[in-house]
């Protein structure tokens, strides 16, 4: 709340909306403890984890994290992969499908790809889930000249900013809602990242750029 009160330019303390949230009831939806842990792979030849768990950059489409996290249905679970540009925090990538597979994936990245502003390289950082070190996948990444990039076997922090968009994902929306069907799931995820999600991050990035050129501007 304080960050998006920020972005729209409103000058106000983290203690105050706190203060404010409590006097008026409100408060945040807690994150669900994880289940389990995705199988990981052997990590394919040459490739490195080029991140380290830095996940600032300076400029757009230089690094990008991936990752899949399943949504409940009532017609069984829907499984979500997204590509998330760490300049910006946009969703630049995504496909969802009942299956986990690396045709998913792919799709994500084939997203991304298309999106893509300029020729500069970009790091592509996952964990070592099978549909990752897939040939199929591996090639894709070759043939957009991507720079593959992993993390090591159960180092859940080597992409944590992948595992907090899907945190926030799911206590602003899933975890909020009792999907009958995978349709309906899939509707609810599109608008949140399109129509909330990444129009939240423009606005940030706006204000950012503006506070940036005032800096610049100043005597």
């Amino acid at each position: 709340m304080h960050e998006d009160l920020l972005a729209e330019g409103e000058q106000v303390s983290l203690n105050r909306v706190a203060r404010l949230m409590s006097v008026a009831g409100l408060q945040g939806w807690p994150r669900k403890k994880g289940r389990g842990r995705k199988r990981s792979s052997i990590r394919p030849p040459g490739i490195n984890n080029h991140l380290e768990r830095d996940f600032t950059a300076l400029e757009p489409d230089t690094k990008w994290v991936t990752d899949i996290t399943e949504v409940k249905t009532q017609q069984g679970k829907l499984y979500l992969c997204v590509v998330l540009d760490l300049f910006s925090k946009l969703v630049i990538g995504w496909s969802m499908h009942h299956r986990q597979d690396r045709q998913m994936v792919m799709r994500a990245v084939e997203m991304a790809v298309w999106q893509k502003q300029g020729k500069q390289e970009s790091i592509l950082h996952s964990d070592r889930g099978s549909q990752f070190t897939s040939g199929d996948y591996q090639r894709l990444l070759k043939r957009k000249d991507l720079v593959s990039s992993m993390s090591a076997v159960g180092h859940c922090a080597d992409n944590a900013a992948c595992e907090g968009f899907f945190g926030v994902l799911k206590r602003e929306c899933v975890n909020r809602k009792n999907y009958r069907t995978q349709d309906e799931a899939r509707a609810d995820i599109f608008d949140y990242i399109e129509r909330f999600h990444n129009p939240r991050m423009r606005r940030r990035l706006a204000v950012q750029d503006q506070r940036f050129k005032s800096l610049l501007n100043r005597p």
